[in-house]
């Protein structure tokens, strides 16, 4: 019966470790043009406290990065694991 219990737990263990989830939303859209520009901005959180807090994230970062002025859309992409969580936004336009 121990051997059972501790191979199940083996099992949840090594399932919930390698099982991974990705949520994709849109944020806002605008009246600009979509353009050919993509920008992107990441960060990681470790049991959702923030990796490297001085690091530049969201809309702003993401435009700079893709070099755009006039922002056409904003989306944002969560990939969940088990510890570690990344947090990508993603800003199209010209």
């Amino acid at each position: 019966m121990k051997k059972s219990i501790i191979k199940l737990f083996a099992g949840a263990i090594i399932v919930s470790t390698l099982a991974s989830c990705a949520v994709s939303a849109p944020l806002m859209v605008t009246a600009n043009k979509r353009g050919e520009k993509v920008g992107e901005a990441s960060y990681k959180t470790i049991f959702g406290i923030q990796m490297g807090l001085d690091a530049e994230t969201g809309v702003i970062a993401a435009a700079k990065n893709g070099g755009i002025k006039k922002v056409a859309t904003v989306d944002q992409t969560v990939k969940g694991g088990l510890f570690i969580t990344t947090v990508t936004t993603v800003v199209t336009g010209e």
